[in-house]
């Protein structure tokens, strides 16, 4: 018998190569779900006390024949009658599985394919397609169908003594790799590792005199009753462990997990992990696995799960998920929102429990868990309020707290004039120990803010907590840090003595600006002081993460360089400074002197007139007295920066407080080492 496929189109084949299925291999993972389907149905036939005699052996078998150019997949199910093959088979988008669900809904075993087009998927890798198959029903004859990939095909009565069916795949020339055992098995691995049917590949192998040969025992490659399919009553950590390390071999211990188990108002069971992670390279999304009745469906699961738990490792597995005809990609649906909302929730469940029974362990945990925690906190709008009861805060002293037990520790010491509470910290306890230590020594506590997401978790914090804002320890002077009395202001010296000394000294750094200032300090606080606008960091570290701020992120670091005027070694530079300038300082400031009293005389006669009133001369004569008052200026600038630059102790000072801030590199960290070495001859 001869006849065409009833599509609505002139060739669907083309169309099903090129564009149904995401990838080609995805074809392995629909026959043998047929397969498995038709299996199941037998077994629920079966369970009916319809089939008669013994439902036997049910492995589903894969096999490559290299020589014909073959891969068949044969189960031993329901198989089909000719009838049958022209309603499902010829007939495109009839999903027998629609009908079997119509008629045993309140028994049927997991089923597959409703959409009808799996077994379509083999002409992208095949030239040819045969079926030859033989149905459960009494009296049944076998039959074949074979198709070349065009609307053709074939039927005609068959040789075959059991039930069930073989789909017999002539593979193209441009797919042979499917024709490698290696190839083959790793693509059953990946998407029939956990089917509720076994599926055999070929015999085991042993090592005998030296090489491997094969034995008497089916090689079956998937687990039928994987861990996530079982009650939590009756596992062990050592099997959701062993679980772990059948899914993730390369992979540490997880930290924990949680088993999904629900039935009501949607299916859903499944096994999340929460993976020990050793650096943000390992930080991969894509490790959960999704499942439909124990079919791989994609690894992709962005609409499912949260997107902060796409970070997790894992498997679930629900049947309730709406999938397209390729069931490789996800479909917008009510059910997936209640679901997403069901793992948060379970997600958060887990956490709080852990955290409430066993702190000790969760604080030992927390520096693992922290980026999975500040990821949902920052994407998810409402898991900020889930997870502000147990994320913690730790200190540089490695003690943990909460967010409430952290604002009752320092409220008292660390609120300033305005009454806000100042929470400081460090993202490098090693670069800003000299900081740390001088708020310390302050009584104030500093936080340990060093995690890959914290720079955009203090915005967060700053928005979600009531008059609170978060101040890295450098950003400023200690006593500048909190201001409690008043809103001090560093003293303006600019031109004088030391502040020039200093700044005509500072190396020309690239995208780096410095500002020098001067503040008493005390004698007991360093010389010199390097700080950074916490605003300025803060945006260039959002320009980071941030689409539209890359502007922030191009603009120069801006660095105040504070001189602390009460130490001995900053005012015997400056009496040493002003006793070898003095001389040559002395015209240029009578000049200026002269020059700003000029400049003063003028403006006083010109004060009660309107700007077109002065005369042009008058502001001819202004404005050349400014350029002579600038000029004596940058005058006086330069034989002070003269002086300074043969003075081994300003530049000492100043290398010494950019090796303390990682900024003293190259030639000039080799002669500050050269001259560290003279100076202590």
């Amino acid at each position: 018998m001869k006849g065409n496929i009833g599509v609505t189109t002139e060739n669907i084949f083309p169309v099903i190569k090129k564009f149904l299925y995401s990838d080609h291999d995805i074809f392995i993972r629909e026959i043998v779900s047929n397969a498995v389907d038709a299996t199941q149905k037998l077994r629920t036939i079966a369970q009916k006390g319809e089939l008669k005699g013994d439902a036997g052996d049910l492995t589903v078998r894969v096999s490559i024949d290299k020589k014909a150019g073959t891969l068949t997949v044969s189960d031993r199910g329901i198989g089909m009658t000719e009838e049958e093959i022209d309603k499902y088979i010829n007939q495109i988008a009839f999903s027998s599985a629609n009908d079997f669900l119509d008629k045993y809904k309140e028994d049927a075993n997991a089923i597959i394919g409703h959409f009808g087009l799996g077994f379509y998927s083999a002409f992208m890798v095949s030239k040819k397609v045969e079926i030859v198959t033989k149905s459960w029903q009494e009296g049944s004859k076998a039959v074949k169908w074979s198709c070349d990939g065009s609307p053709e095909y074939t039927i005609e009565d068959a040789q075959k003594d059991d039930r069930g069916t073989d789909i017999i795949m002539y593979i193209d020339d441009d797919c042979k790799e499917f024709l490698e055992d290696a190839r083959v098995e790793t693509l059953l691995k990946k998407y029939c590792h956990f089917l509720p049917i076994s599926i055999a590949f070929g015999k085991k192998k042993d090592w005998k005199d030296g090489k491997q040969v094969e034995t008497d025992e089916d090689n079956i490659i998937n687990d039928t009753t994987p861990l996530w399919t079982k009650k939590p009553a009756d596992l062990k950590d050592e099997d959701y462990k062993a679980f772990y390390r059948e899914l993730y071999p390369m992979s540490d211990e997880p930290l924990f997990w949680i088993h999904l188990n629900v039935d009501f108002p949607f299916n859903l069971t499944g096994v999340l992990y929460f993976p020990k992670v050793k650096n943000s390279i390992e930080l991969q999304k894509n490790k959960i696995q999704l499942y439909c009745n124990q079919v791989f469906v994609t690894d992709s699961v962005e609409g499912i799960v949260p997107q902060f738990l796409t970070l997790l490792h894992g498997v679930i597995d629900s049947p309730d998920i709406p999938l397209n005809v390729s069931r490789s990609y996800l479909q917008s649906d009510s059910n997936v929102k209640k679901i997403s909302s069901y793992i948060t929730k379970k997600v958060s469940d887990r956490l709080q429990s852990i955290f409430k029974s066993d702190r000790k362990d969760f604080e030992q945990k927390w520096d693992d868990l922290k980026i999975f925690i500040s990821y949902g906190m920052l994407t998810e709008q409402d898991y900020y309020d889930k997870a502000k009861a147990y994320a913690l805060l730790k200190d540089t002293e490695g003690k943990y707290f909460t967010y409430d037990e952290y604002k009752t520790l320092v409220k008292d010491n660390q609120t300033d004039k305005d009454g806000t509470l100042v929470y400081l910290y460090a993202q490098d306890r090693d670069a800003q120990y000299a900081y740390i230590e001088a708020a310390k020594n302050k009584g104030y506590s500093v936080l340990v803010m060093d995690g890959e997401l914290d720079s955009a978790l203090l915005g967060l914090l700053e928005e979600k907590m009531e008059k609170t804002r978060f101040v890295r320890v450098d950003s400023d002077v200690v006593d500048r840090l909190i201001n409690k009395n008043k809103d001090d202001k560093y003293e303006d010296f600019e031109g004088s003595l030391i502040t020039d000394m200093f700044k005509t000294q500072l190396p020309k750094l690239d995208k780096i600006e410095f500002n020098v200032q001067q503040q008493a300090m005390g004698a007991a606080s360093t010389p010199i002081v390097i700080t950074q606008s916490e605003y300025m960091r803060r945006m260039k570290d959002m320009a980071r993460f941030q689409q539209g701020m890359n502007f922030y992120g191009e603009m120069p670091d801006m660095m105040n360089v504070v001189v602390n005027t009460d130490h001995p070694l900053i005012k015997r530079i400056t009496e040493e400074g002003e006793s070898a300038t003095a001389d040559a300082l002395k015209p240029i400031e009578a000049e200026i002197k002269g020059l700003t009293a000029r400049k003063d005389a003028i403006n006083q006669s010109n004060k009660d007139k309107k700007y077109d009133e002065i005369s042009q001369e008058s502001k001819d004569e202004l404005q050349k007295v400014n350029k002579d008052i600038e000029a004596e200026k940058q005058k006086k600038t330069d034989t002070i920066g003269q002086y300074a630059k043969d003075n081994a102790l300003v530049h000492q000072l100043i290398d010494l407080a950019l090796l303390q801030n990682g900024l003293l590199r190259g030639e000039a960290l080799t002669n500050f080492v050269r001259r560290s070495l003279d100076l202590i001859k």
